[in-house]
């Protein structure tokens, strides 16, 4: 690779060449994304999964419900666990 002289270049000159080389940056970066991707696919292939199934995971935990501990004395339209927002 050839060596740049930039104080030899004019301003127009400069400006493209930073254009060129954030390109280059950002499609560097997206082969490498898309091969990180491509090798961790392969290898949830070969365990027997997709890479979907590895990725979004178990489904979420859901809570139990829990007994009231706070308890409205005009009616049980108030009462709550205390987990969530507090009725007004």
């Amino acid at each position: 690779m050839s060596a740049i002289e930039l104080n030899d270049l004019s301003l127009k000159e400069l400006k493209s060449l930073q254009a060129r080389i954030a390109k280059a940056i950002a499609t560097h970066e997206d082969r490498r994304r898309r091969q990180a991707l491509e090798e961790l696919a392969s290898r949830a292939r070969q365990m027997g999964f997709t890479l979907a199934e590895l990725v979004d995971g178990a489904p979420a935990r859901k809570r139990s419900a829990a007994p009231a501990s706070y308890a409205n004395p005009l009616g049980p339209a108030g009462t709550r666990s205390g987990r969530g927002r507090k009725l007004q």
